[in-house]
């Protein structure tokens, strides 16, 4: 009986295994990079905003609280974001004539709300508190990152379900004492409001103060997914 198939097909049929093998991995890593990329996370994307709020300035360069500006963080679910009449405190004062905040001004006179692009955004079946985070000694810069080095507000982390999970599986790396809460460089080890513990030694002990949820519970899908 005449052979069918030529010897060479065994090499092409080797070579397309192979083949089909990589292009499924290929297309799995690719998929995995995407996810994980700004394109799809926006970590560190500028977004364009009426006004070039600088962090780096108010925060940095003249101390101000992010409580001054963000007055529901310690109570409320949400951070907020400050009224125009906040902005004016001072610069009904000073920088009364600057073109960069001439958006201000309108919204002053106007009584319209500046429209600014909201930063950090999460999925609408994700339940986030901040009032619970701060009150369980989490710091502003766990997520947020050290926002008095930024000019233009970024979103410093992935805020993908992985990454909130590291915290949620091990809090003791980054609790902090209430006091420190704002405090975007806090050491522990160079403190003077709080003791001088590492972390290793503090964290336990302010878990069992703050009476976190037990492990398990900080990882239920109900506690992030209502």
């Amino acid at each position: 009986m005449a052979q069918l198939f030529h010897p060479s097909a065994n090499t092409i049929a080797k070579a397309s295994i192979i083949g089909a093998f990589l292009l499924i991995c290929g297309a799995g890593w690719m998929g995995w990079t995407v996810e994980r990329s700004p394109y799809v996370t926006n970590q560190g994307l500028v977004l364009a905003q009426p006004v070039p709020f600088s962090h780096e300035h108010h925060v940095r360069g003249l101390g101000i609280d992010c409580r001054y500006c963000h007055t529901s963080v310690e109570d409320s679910s949400f951070a907020g974001l400050p009224t125009t009449k906040v902005c004016m405190t001072c610069h009904s004062q000073i920088w009364t004539n600057a073109g960069l905040l001439q958006p201000v001004r309108d919204s002053w006179t106007t009584g319209q709300p500046i429209v600014w692009q909201r930063v950090h955004r999460l999925p609408d079946y994700v339940y986030f508190n901040h009032s619970i985070h701060v009150n369980k000694g989490v710091g502003c810069v766990t997520c947020h990152g050290e926002v008095d080095g930024m000019p233009i507000m970024w979103q410093h982390s992935s805020l993908q379900m992985e990454w909130c999970l590291q915290c949620h599986r091990n809090p003791e790396k980054i609790l902090r004492p209430r006091s420190e809460v704002f405090n975007l460089h806090y050491d522990p080890l160079h403190s003077a409001d709080a003791p001088a513990e590492s972390q290793d030694v503090m964290g336990p002990r302010l878990r069992q103060q703050y009476h976190l949820l037990p492990r398990q519970q900080m990882q239920d899908c109900y506690t992030c997914h209502r």
